[in-house]
């Protein structure tokens, strides 16, 4: 074997990964510093951690402080205002960014109550959609659904507020944690569960009323993309499915499209819907 010397090895490798053209000519190059606002996964961590012992306390760690928790949801907020803003508008934004920050995390930690009354109708609908539930605090200790919902929900109004990127990284953190796939742009009515949860995918544009049932494996997606001039697909097309109140979608369902599923609709297993699928249909798979 040629052994290199160590050194030499390290400078040119070290020149190598200096080379930032690609992130500079998509204009998100952040150079790290001590002052800089970038997302920090610690601090979000805790952010849900401090908030779902809001939600549920005696459940999760944290003393549930109000105040601490618009002070780490203020300076995430922050933190995507700021790389949204600064391949426009440079190193000037800081200080606007910090101040819009601080109003929006009041106006999403005055919708806490809102976010807990909905995942109060998540955890009924889990633990009377359940027959292996025992009680109310294993569906709130266990269930990978409430978990999730607990990151969705939240993350949801981060969204509808305006929050550019960490509604997004929360929803992956929950996709990590769960493996329950929610973008923070969907539209969920009350009393959602997810029975099981693993696999199961959900889209920005999908719309789902309440009482709505899924089981693991579940997609509400979307066909293929039509593309721009650039070859990029093109953003902000209504997508995804909608599923009107009391649908159930069982295990392993693909749905695709801006397609509607009727009101009480039941969806068998396996099934591939690319169709308007009516009120009170019922569609499964025949064996022969």
């Amino acid at each position: 074997m040629d052994y290199q010397d160590k050194e030499a090895v390290l400078a040119r490798v070290a020149e190598q990964l200096s080379d930032y053209s690609f992130l500079e000519s998509k204009g998100v190059l952040h150079e790290y510093s001590d002052s800089s606002l970038i997302p920090s996964a610690k601090a979000l961590r805790e952010l849900v951690e401090l908030c779902r012992a809001v939600f549920f306390p005696g459940f999760y760690d944290g003393d549930g402080s109000l105040g601490r928790i618009h002070e780490l949801m203020a300076g995430q907020i922050a933190a995507g205002l700021y790389m949204d803003e600064r391949p426009k508008h440079g190193e000037a934004c800081k200080d606007t960014v910090r101040a819009e920050a601080d109003a929006i995390a009041t106006l999403v930690v005055e919708r806490l109550p809102e976010v807990k009354a909905l995942l109060e109708t998540d955890v009924e609908a889990a633990y009377r959609g359940d027959p292996a539930a025992s009680t109310y605090s294993e569906v709130v200790s266990c269930y990978p659904t409430i978990r999730a919902l607990s990151i969705y929900r939240l993350a949801h109004v981060m969204h509808t507020e305006g929050v550019p990127l960490i509604p997004r990284i929360l929803t992956e953190m929950a996709h990590s944690e769960t493996g329950i796939d929610i973008h923070p742009a969907a539209q969920i009515g009350s009393h959602f569960t997810i029975d099981h949860g693993t696999g199961v995918v959900i889209g920005a544009t999908t719309i789902i009323g309440n009482n709505v049932k899924l089981y693991q494996g579940v997609t509400l997606g979307a066909k293929s993309f039509p593309l721009g001039k650039d070859g990029v697909p093109i953003k902000g097309i209504l997508r995804h499915p909608i599923l009107k109140d009391n649908v159930i979608v069982y295990s392993n369902a693909t749905i695709l499209g801006r397609v509607t599923v009727g009101e009480g609709a039941v969806i068998g297993g396996n099934m591939w819907i690319t169709d308007d699928v009516p009120a009170g249909a019922k569609l499964t798979l025949q064996c022969r």
